[in-house]
């Protein structure tokens, strides 16, 4: 969702390419951007996030993956770069396709599953009514995270966003 506020500021469609992912090329500035959706289920969207780094020249240290992160509050967004994967099936998948944990990670926070839920079942539940109210504005703010990375570095963006 993140990525298709990032296409529709940028002006940009994303377009089914052979890496097995939705595409958009696009600049932030000066800077290329490459936008890409990973097609596949998200317990395997390493090997798409592999294959595009590959075909675009992008080294891992230069790949934003955008995820939910159970261990953020909802509506919370954290920057990082590097760490393990925390039991994110996706982010495991990406680590192994890169064959690196060293890319930046835009973290989206869900919360904890309330009660006994169980993760799965929570990760894959709809938002509820509350949520949806506020979804619309977290997602830009992960949008803006992603776009300050690109143009004002890692540490920057940081501060930025773990101070507000």
């Amino acid at each position: 969702m993140v990525l298709d506020v990032l296409a529709k500021r940028q002006s940009s469609k994303l377009k089914s390419h052979k890496a097995n992912a939705a595409v958009a090329e696009t600049k932030l500035g000066q800077t290329r951007m490459i936008l890409a959706k990973p097609l596949s289920f998200m317990n395997t969207s390493g090997g798409p996030v592999a294959n595009l780094s590959k075909f675009f020249d992008i080294a891992p240290e230069n790949v934003i993956v955008i995820h939910d992160e159970l261990d953020i509050p909802a509506d919370e967004i954290r920057i990082k770069f590097s760490g393990g994967h925390a039991g994110h099936n996706g982010l495991r998948d990406i680590i192994s396709a890169l064959n690196t944990n060293d890319f930046v990670r835009v973290r989206v926070g869900i919360g904890r599953p309330p009660g006994q839920m169980e993760t799965a079942d929570f990760v894959l539940r709809d938002f509820s009514s509350t949520e949806k109210k506020s979804l619309p504005v977290t997602l830009e703010i992960a949008a803006d995270a992603v776009e300050a990375i690109v143009a004002k570095g890692l540490t920057a963006a940081q501060q930025e966003f773990h101070s507000a």
